[in-house]
């Protein structure tokens, strides 16, 4: 009788209990929380770069001077989220026709794509399971109808 009673205490296991269902339900949450934030920076990042690339474009003197302006600012909107401006795939497409940028009501689309890393996993880490979200944005601004009557 005595050792039954001793078997069927459970005085202390509770915050035991609590504890290990604790980790077990917080990990996982917070992991999800630091992948869902850092997907959404990401996609912040991509949307504001290519929106204020197309922007800064359509306002330009000259197409060359439109690529450069675009390029800056897609460095500083992919900078600002701590995506490497290098690692980006930028493409810029002008219309109505293709040879000629900044004709007037014509449009520009400036088109950026990057990867952002999952995070806590480390480089060496390889499997059939994805490392990095591919996260692509376009944005299309018109160009002015009263472009180049400066």
């Amino acid at each position: 009788m005595r050792r039954w009673r001793r078997l069927s205490d459970d005085g202390g296991s509770a915050s035991l209990e609590f504890v290990t269902a604790g980790m077990i339900l917080l990990l996982p949450l917070v992991y999800l929380v630091l992948t869902v934030s850092s997907i959404q920076a990401g996609a912040f990042a991509v949307e504001g770069a290519s929106r204020q690339a197309a922007r800064v474009f359509v306002q330009a003197e000259t197409a060359d001077e439109g690529r450069e302006r675009a390029e800056r600012a897609i460095d500083f909107a992919l900078a600002d989220y701590g995506i490497d401006p290098r690692s980006a795939t930028v493409s810029i497409a002008c219309g109505p026709r293709a040879e000629r940028c900044l004709t007037r009501l014509g449009t520009v689309t400036v088109t950026i794509a990057v990867t952002v890393p999952l995070p806590l996993l480390p480089p060496v880490l390889t499997g059939d399971f994805p490392l990095h979200v591919p996260l692509q944005a376009s944005a299309t601004q018109q160009v002015s109808r009263f472009w180049g009557a400066r």
